[in-house]
């Protein structure tokens, strides 16, 4: 058996975008030739800027995104799902071992809806109950472990706050029983005594349901109190991916070190100053030549010897993988 839930392999995603019905179609490569593992049991936290690939990583290991190359490979107990080559029915079981916890609480739930409606709908769509009562059994023994009283399951979305609405989420998503949960900016817009109560939900539910979760973020301070393994992703590309602690304590890469930089510090003993990174992320439309990073680089050397480099993750220590580029300039 594998120890892995999730292996992917050389994965690309591409979409193609046409400006208008006159121009020619381009191809944007969104996620390109990544190689992580995921194991089973673990809180493995994806981080980087806006636009830089975290959500249609996470979409195309649920199935939700086309896969242009390579695979991704769901290690269940019983068989493996191969996602470039699952088939309808096999999806429709896929579907209940992976689940996805959104964003948004406000925009994730229907309004004209029920909670208690909304929680039963995957049990109704995926058919994994057999009568009203045996759904509501469910539906409540999910609600208590979300922390969801009984007496919300005849409220309305509108009546709770954004704490309970991201509560009635995840309650949601885990009702059908998955094993693997996509988490994607989950506590993004809550309030930082609210986030620290989902955060320690998610945790509190891993350890009684032996969940694992790829945890979507941009905030390096909830990544490095959850996550067991973090990697950094970077216009499509991962360029540093190690064990949590030897991330923060000891980052290589000159991304890496610019975003660690950046988190705030309430000790006024600290003067440490942000690394500040000229210019915008490039478009995925048009990415630089060779290391992606280039562009940005506080340490590109002037005779642009990072054009033809070839973007790939070398193990620099032991479980702590750099982009080859970033070997040798962080």
């Amino acid at each position: 058996m594998s120890e892995n839930i999730v292996s992917v392999n050389n994965l690309s995603v591409s979409f193609d975008y046409q400006e208008n019905f006159l121009s020619k179609k381009q191809k944007i490569k969104a996620v390109n030739n990544i190689n992580i593992k995921i194991k089973k049991g673990s809180f493995f936290g994806l981080v980087g800027e806006s636009g830089s690939g975290k959500t249609t990583l996470g979409r195309a290991i649920l199935g939700a995104n086309k896969i242009s190359q390579g695979n991704v490979i769901f290690h269940d107990d019983e068989r493996d799902y191969d996602l470039t080559t699952i088939t309808s029915r096999e999806m429709k079981d896929y579907r209940k071992k992976a689940q996805l916890i959104f964003q948004d609480p406000y925009a994730a739930l229907s309004p004209r809806m029920t909670v208690r409606d909304i929680i039963a709908e995957p049990l109704e769509v995926m058919k994994i109950t057999n009568s009203r009562q045996e759904t509501d059994e469910k539906v409540r023994e999910i609600a208590s472990k979300c922390r969801l009283n009984l007496e919300h399951l005849r409220r309305y979305p509108h009546a709770f706050s954004g704490g309970q609405r991201q509560r009635i989420s995840i309650a949601r998503a885990l009702v059908s029983n998955p094993k693997f949960i996509v988490a994607d900016e989950s506590v993004a817009a809550l309030d930082v005594s609210i986030q620290a109560d989902i955060l320690n939900l998610l945790k509190q539910l891993q350890n009684e349901l032996n969940l694992t979760y790829l945890f979507i973020s941009h905030d390096l301070s909830v990544v490095a109190h959850v996550c067991d393994i973090v990697a950094v992703m970077y216009l499509g590309h991962i360029v540093e991916m190690a064990p949590s602690r030897k991330l923060f304590s000891n980052p290589k890469h000159p991304y890496t070190k610019a975003l660690l930089s950046s988190i705030p510090s309430i000790d006024p003993e600290n003067k440490s100053k942000a690394i500040e990174l000229e210019g915008e992320i490039p478009s995925a439309m048009n990415p630089p030549s060779g290391c992606v990073f280039r562009t940005r680089c506080p340490h590109a050397s002037a005779d642009g010897k990072e054009v033809n480099v070839e973007m790939g993750l070398v193990e620099v220590e032991p479980d702590h993988l750099v982009d080859r580029c970033g070997v040798n300039c962080g």
